[in-house]
């Protein structure tokens, strides 16, 4: 299962070059994952109220063609892989008005509480865990 994120460049978003700057990237991938949870009827507020959270622990990003002031570009994001422990992300970035992929990318998020001790999502919340877990079969 994926969820799909359209956004409009912004000129802010361009370097002095007049493409994105590759700052944004991090930025859209959150948007886009901020979707793949509403998507998934758990937005993740509602995830945070369960007193879990799911902290960046690793990004990449490979960047194919540049995107510039004024596309639409659509962020696909997808859970790539679930543990207990942790979970990944997959993104696309596609240019809207000619389909080419702009960008491809990953993030790595540990479950974690507040004070970002390690979680076991399973133990915590078996039911959040069981339904991510169906998200990723999917």
């Amino acid at each position: 299962m994926k969820s799909s994120t359209l956004l409009t460049v912004r000129y802010a978003e361009t370097d002095q070059m007049g493409i994105v700057h590759h700052s944004n990237y991090p930025i859209w991938f959150e948007a886009g994952r901020t979707d793949f949870f509403s998507t998934i009827g758990q937005p993740y507020g509602q995830i945070e109220k369960l007193g879990v959270i799911a902290p960046l622990i690793g990004m990449n990003v490979q960047f194919r063609l540049p995107a510039l002031y004024g596309d639409q570009v659509k962020v696909e994001t997808k859970m790539s892989s679930l543990s207990v422990v942790k979970m990944r992300f997959a993104y696309n970035v596609i240019r809207q008005q000619d389909g080419h992929l702009l960008a491809t990318g990953e993030t790595e998020h540990a479950w974690t509480d507040s004070a970002l001790k390690p979680v076991n999502l399973f133990k915590r919340d078996p039911q959040l865990f069981h339904q991510l877990n169906q998200v990723l079969s999917t």
